[in-house]
């Protein structure tokens, strides 16, 4: 899992709240209203994307096995069924699934990491709380994303995202990038070889040796850290020294 920095109980525990959040706020929403955050999707693009999404992972989680799972249709509900009705009924199988699954469970998973069931509740509180943060922007006003989820969504950002080739950013950047959370002190230095490659690197070790040259810094809460990261919103709400250029290569999303 890399350097993940909660567990099973702390992943259910966002999705417990993220999930109704994401759901009072579509629900109030006309079902055509643009999502600001997300260009060209409407709130029922964004209902369907985390409903096909949920719809997927309960495809293939409890399986047992760690080869990728057959391609099928999702991101529809059945004939008949309404969107948020979908919505619901896959919220809902998706907690009752995770929390009786064992995060040690072999399970496929597209990160160069662990292929282990505990990836899919991880990956899972992160998806629903910036979906919920864009569902709640498209009515205006956004809550943050809660501190201590915020600093495990950067770290998945560096730590599953990136060396997964799931990078946005240009790929050619060079040097060594230092994030820090005001509110969480906790900081990461991660070093760009161009090419999309990239390290996560030990800070304490880092510190000790000679070869520690920041060429941009980046301090923020952990919610904006993570949103800047994803394209939420821009890396001007950081306070930033350095080359800013140098953090477009961290985005994804």
């Amino acid at each position: 899992m890399g350097r993940s920095l909660g567990n099973k109980d702390f992943w259910l525990a966002s999705l417990r709240a993220d999930g109704p959040a994401f759901r009072s706020a579509v629900a109030e929403a006309p079902i055509d209203a643009p999502v600001p955050s997300c260009p060209e999707w409407t709130v029922k693009h964004l209902i369907g994307h985390l409903a096909g999404v949920y719809d997927f992972v309960l495809g293939h989680v409890e399986r047992g096995v760690t080869t990728a799972p057959e391609r099928r249709d999702y991101g529809r509900p059945p004939a008949g069924t309404g969107l948020l009705d979908w919505w619901d009924d896959r919220f809902a199988a998706l907690l009752t699934t995770l929390d009786g699954l064992d995060p040690e469970l072999p399970a496929w998973n597209w990160a160069p990491q662990a292929k282990k069931a505990g990836f899919w509740h991880r990956r899972m509180a992160h998806e629903t709380a910036v979906h919920r943060w864009d569902a709640q922007f498209s009515l205006v006003s956004a809550e943050p994303i809660e501190a201590k989820l915020a600093v495990d969504g950067v770290a998945e950002v560096l730590d599953t995202w990136l060396p997964a080739g799931r990078g946005t950013g240009p790929r050619t950047a060079h040097g060594i990038v230092a994030l820090s959370a005001s509110d969480a002190e906790h900081e990461w230095h991660v070093r760009l070889r161009g090419q999309g490659g990239l390290a996560l690197l030990d800070t304490d070790t880092l510190l000790d040796s000679d070869e520690y040259h920041e060429r941009a810094v980046a301090r923020g809460t952990a919610s904006d850290l993570l949103l800047a990261l994803y394209g939420r919103v821009g890396f001007d709400v950081l306070e930033i020294t350095g080359d800013e250029r140098l953090l477009e290569a961290l985005r994804t999303g």
